[in-house]
């Protein structure tokens, strides 16, 4: 254990920095396709017996689902449902219950799933709609970026290094993805789209990949460590 401590010791002695040192930052982006939509559509009805507000919110979520399995390109599911009191003003006596229920639907096939949510809008209402990149998608545009990003870091590196005169050797390398969450103006814009009958455009979305570093200017060209 001793021998491995003072092993360990002296591998760090020689890689700690001695040299100037330089911190800076590269970035790229990737542009993917947003071939995945999501949408989320629900019925809420309010009335004054439970058992009935029960039996007419299940009719219609029943009726939507089998209308949505009739598109095989669209996956669909049943989402949350809520029962909740609705009280009567100035007092807490129950005057009636309100229930909503959802349905939630995925496709990689825009038009269809814009299609399917316009006909379910006779009994529906739109919850939420989005359009995101698979995540096969997004992983190939990140690793892409990630890429174009390190070429960037290196490039840069190699000129700040030239510049000065130096040979130099990378200390340390952060990679940062900024994801790709939808906004809340693009998912409003989409919602009143299909709502309007509209065509819905699916877009891309711009996939940022940072790289945050530090590298280290060499005081000689023998030195042994490479760029």
């Amino acid at each position: 254990a001793a021998l491995l401590t003072f092993a360990l010791n002296a591998v760090a002695a020689e890689t700690k920095p001695t040299g100037t040192l330089i911190d800076f930052q590269a970035q790229a982006q990737r542009s993917a396709p947003n071939d995945l939509g999501y949408a989320a559509m629900y019925f809420e009805a309010t009335g004054a017996h439970a058992g009935e507000l029960s039996k007419r919110v299940n009719q219609a979520i029943s009726a939507a689902l089998a209308t949505a399995k009739s598109h095989p390109e669209i996956k669909v599911k049943s989402g949350s449902t809520q029962t909740y009191p609705v009280y009567a003003k100035g007092n807490r006596t129950i005057e009636s219950w309100r229930m909503r229920s959802e349905v939630l639907l995925e496709s990689r096939d825009a038009a269809a799933l814009s299609d399917l949510v316009g006909k379910l809008q006779a009994t529906l209402a739109v919850g939420s709609m989005r359009f995101t990149p698979a995540p096969e998608t997004l992983r190939k545009a990140d690793d892409e970026a990630a890429m174009d990003a390190l070429a960037a870091f290196q490039e840069k590196a190699t000129r700040y290094a030239a510049a000065l005169k130096k040979q130099y050797r990378i200390v340390s390398i952060t990679i940062g993805s900024n994801g790709v969450p939808p906004a809340p103006s693009e998912r409003y814009a989409m919602m009143k789209a299909v709502a309007d009958s509209m065509p819905v455009e699916a877009g891309e979305s711009q996939i940022v990949v940072g790289v945050t570093g530090q590298i280290e200017l060499l005081e000689s060209a023998a030195s042994s460590a490479r760029p």
